[in-house]
């Protein structure tokens, strides 16, 4: 094993520890606003690999390089999915339009009931 392949794994194992330790420490509160600011940094990652792909010659380097696409793509649209559906609880629910105070009830103004029409409204 090289000693650049040895650092590179190295580096990549911290990069997966430090991850793991600090989104495992965010509140709940913090998630979703954290996690529009991970979707403009997928972003770059997804311009970044669409250079990468365009540079590409060999069909090696192509595969990786449409495959690099495609997750970030994915990530992004995902992590905007995500954050969407996390925002729609924090709205609030419609509420039914309130009956204007002087109506009366439904069978005095409509002359029906949840059986039909009453027997003076057919003549």
């Amino acid at each position: 094993m090289s000693e650049a392949l040895l650092t590179a794994l190295t580096v990549f194992v911290l990069a997966i520890l430090v991850g793991f330790a600090v989104i495992s420490k965010v509140p709940a509160t913090l998630h979703t606003p954290l996690m529009s600011g991970a979707n403009s940094i997928h972003g770059i990652v997804l311009v970044g690999s669409m250079f990468i792909a365009a540079a590409a010659t060999e069909p090696l380097s192509q595969l990786l390089s449409f495959v690099a696409v495609a997750f970030a793509t994915m990530n992004v649209v995902g992590g905007y999915v995500v954050t969407d559906r996390m925002l729609q609880m924090f709205r609030r629910k419609p509420t039914a339009p309130k009956a204007p105070a002087g109506a009366g009830t439904a069978a005095a103004a409509g002359g029906g009931t949840a059986a039909g029409p009453s027997p003076e409204a057919k003549g």
